[in-house]
Order: structure tokens, then C-alpha cells, then sequence
């Protein structure tokens, strides 16, 4: 039987299900599991601060305890989601973007293990999530991110030495549940013997994860901030942290993540160097794109708080959304920031109209026009909505208009 290749085969999937069945990919990792081995695993949940957490603890991990040179420490893969350019970017194998060769050997042979029946039902992040399990065999690490759930994501169908819980927000109600603390009791129960949480905007996830750790018998570990006041032994690190921040022009949230990525290694006694840092490109968070570019691809209210502290005054902001999301309050929480929205089509079945946005700008008293692919040398952009806002921003810049 021929297959189709992995980018023809993933485009017959839908991106996006309004329901999904989470006994079929437990049923399919059964299946997988016999064939291949698991890594020592890392599973990061949360809302926001995944995609980061996720990349800073595999790239320290990846170096280890040598600056000079990569790949003395761990063999690492990192699955993350969604891309902005490439599906290669969901799967990073030892310091870069797994090939296409790569993907493709993983796809031929998962395909065959599943047969074409549960290969065709699985849906897009399920298939990819196993797909990443397979290329990742050989590593000694795997730091797996959460999609949108926790407890029944798709990540979730495998054990794991260390869950890392990053800052929990609302988002995705319709999926997750309607109250902070709901939304954090999915999430949080995916948890297994061991925990790190991160700092939290809200008690309620702090009080959340207490129960559910005591009740599952498993050990919790509060994550400390850049704030926060560190005992000796942490000292050196956190002020190599803050020059690193500090060079690479971090906002806060990003130097917390760092942070969180420390300890979750000093929970597993894993080798590593800060300074290793220097090297890390996190593209899409904050990222300075050009000396007055950054694009951002945090979406929800909880996103637009942290970025809105590290944002310049009378910032251009780059804008678009999805239908779910609550741009009205994006909007209002970066409005002190913003000197005009400059609305930008994206290419997304879950984008909302033009129409909502331009009247959620008028209710929110916020100056506005439509992107016109220029970008005025003399003001500072932020370009902030999406996966898929960045993306065809991304397009219009490469292609230099």
C-alpha cells in the first residue's frame, strides 16, 4: 500500500474540531507503545508561556553543563504547537527543526504501526503528537507541550517524570470549562508524581493544584519568579539570568520562564549552563523581528498583560483574531500602549470578521486602519493576535512589501 507523504497526508486533517473522542488516541498510543521506547518526559501545561518554557528547558538541557559546545548534555526533542511557517518547527530534535527526511521516516513507520484505519481517524495534533513519540525514541529527554487541555490532551496518554504547569489563564472555555478554577482542574490533572508550578496571576490555580496534588499522592514544588528573593546557591544563576534578559531585551515573563526552566532541570538533576541562553532564539515570543518590529503570538487577555508591561509607548499594533477569543479585552488591556491598530487579514476558518474587530475597536476607543504592508521606519510595531497573525504578517515582510 503507498502512503502519502507526511505534508500531504496532515492536509487532508481539519486543523480545528469542535469534538474529539479522547479514547481514540489512548487507543492508538496502546498500539504505538510496544514498538518504540519513551524518553525521560517533561510534560508543560498551561495557557500561556508553554511554547518558551518548553524550548529554554530542552536548549539548557541540550548543552548541558558546557557553554562552548552543543550537544554535551542531553539528547533532547521538544514537540510544540502550532507553527508559524513550517510544520518542522512542532518538532525540535537536538538544537533544530527535525528534517523533512526525518518527519518522513517517522510518519512511513507510524503509519504502518497504525494501520490506515486509526492513521485516517486521528486528528491533526493527535496524529503529530505520536508522530513526535517516534522521532523522539533515541533522546534521553522529551518535553512535550500541551495543546489547548491537559488532562485529555493528546500529550497527556504517556507517563512522565516531571509536569510543568506555566501561568493559567481563561481561555478556550467551550473545551476547558468556564471558571478559573475549572479551567485549572483540566489542566492540573494531567499531573502525575512530581510538579512544578510556575507563578500564577490567580490564587485559585495555586489552591487548585494543592488539592489535586494531595490527592493524587504526588509532590509540588512553587516555582519562584526573577522577583523573588533567592537563597545563596541561586545567586550566580539569577544574575547571569539578568544580563542575558537584559541583552537580549526580554520582557519579564520571559526571564520568569527561564527561571521556571532552571528548576525544573534542578528537580531532575540534570546538567546545565545559563549562559547557554545567550544562543536561544525564541521566535514569535516578543521576538524582535527588526530594531522596530516585535512580533508576539500570545492571543488571549492573560498574553496581552505581560506583553503590555514590556511594550513601548505609542507602540503600532498589528492586529487580528480569532472568532474565540476576547479581543475586546486584548485590546482594552494594551490600549494604554497602542498609538493606532493597523488590522491585518489572516487565513483561519475560526477568524473572526473584520466587521467584530473594527467594532470592538470603536467601543474600546482605539484609532484604526487596515495594514497596508508598509511599516514607517520612525514608529515601533508590535505584531500580536495569533499563530496566524504573525504567519501572514511574516509573509508580507518576507516578501518585502
Amino acid at each position: 500500500m503507498e502512503i502519502l507523504s507526511i505534508i500531504e497526508f496532515l492536509a487532508q486533517k481539519p486543523l480545528y474540531y469542535k469534538e474529539i473522542d479522547h479514547e481514540r488516541v489512548q487507543s492508538a498510543y496502546r498500539m504505538l507503545q510496544p514498538h518504540i521506547s519513551r524518553p525521560g518526559t517533561i510534560h508543560v501545561v498551561g495557557t500561556n508561556g508553554k511554547g518558551s518554557t518548553g524550548r529554554m528547558i530542552a536548549h539548557l538541557a541540550f548543552f548541558g553543563a558546557d557553554s562552548r559546545k552543543q550537544g554535551t548534555g542531553t539528547s533532547v526533542g521538544h514537540y510544540t504547537s502550532p507553527h508559524i511557517l513550517t510544520f518542522n518547527e512542532r518538532i525540535w530534535l537536538n538544537g533544530e527543526d527535525a528534517s523533512d527526511e526525518v518527519l518522513e521516516l517517522a510518519h512511513q513507520r507510524l503509519f504502518a504501526i497504525l494501520g490506515k484505519k486509526m492513521s485516517e481517524a486521528l486528528t491533526y495534533f493527535e496524529y503529530t503528537t505520536l508522530l513526535a513519540f517516534v522521532v523522539f525514541e533515541k533522546c534521553d529527554l522529551m518535553v512535550l507541550e500541551a495543546g489547548l487541555g491537559g488532562e485529555f490532551d493528546a500529550t497527556n496518554v504517556c507517563d512522565k517524570e516531571l509536569s510543568v504547569i506555566t501561568p493559567i489563564g481563561i481561555d478556550h472555555q467551550a473545551f476547558l470549562g468556564n471558571s478559573i478554577e475549572e479551567i485549572a482542574a483540566t489542566k492540573i490533572r494531567s499531573i502525575q508524581k512530581s510538579v512544578l508550578l510556575a507563578p500564577q496571576p490567580y490564587e485559585e490555580v495555586v489552591e487548585v493544584a494543592e488539592r489535586i496534588v494531595s490527592e493524587a499522592g504526588a509532590s509540588l514544588v512553587l516555582a519562584r519568579s526573577m522577583d523573588d528573593i533567592y537563597p545563596a546557591e541561586f545567586g550566580k544563576n539569577i544574575l547571569k539570568l539578568k544580563n542575558i534578559a537584559k541583552q537580549k531585551g526580554w520582557p519579564k515573563y520571559l526571564a520568569d520562564n527561564a527561571v521556571v526552566a532552571i528548576q525544573a532541570l534542578d528537580i531532575l538533576q540534570l546538567p546545565y549552563n545559563v549562559d547557554t541562553l545567550s544562543s536561544l532564539e525564541l521566535f514569535g515570543r516578543f521576538y524582535p523581528l527588526a530594531k522596530n518590529i516585535r512580533i508576539d503570538v500570545g492571543h488571549n487577555p492573560l498574553a496581552a498583560g505581560v506583553v503590555a508591561e514590556a511594550m513601548e509607548p505609542d507602540t503600532v499594533l498589528v492586529y487580528n483574531a480569532l472568532d474565540d477569543k476576547d479581543y475586546e479585552k486584548v485590546l482594552t488591556i494594551l490600549k494604554p500602549k497602542v498609538k493606532r491598530v493597523e488590522i491585518i487579514r489572516i487565513d483561519s476558518q475560526r477568524a473572526t470578521t473584520l466587521e467584530n474587530i473594527e467594532k470592538a475597536l470603536n467601543r474600546v476607543d482605539i484609532s484604526y486602519r487596515h495594514f497596508e504592508h508598509t511599516i514607517n521606519q520612525k514608529e515601533h510595531y508590535l505584531v500580536f493576535g495569533s499563530f496566524y497573525t504573525v504567519e501572514a504578517f511574516l509573509k508580507s515582510y518576507d516578501d518585502g512589501e
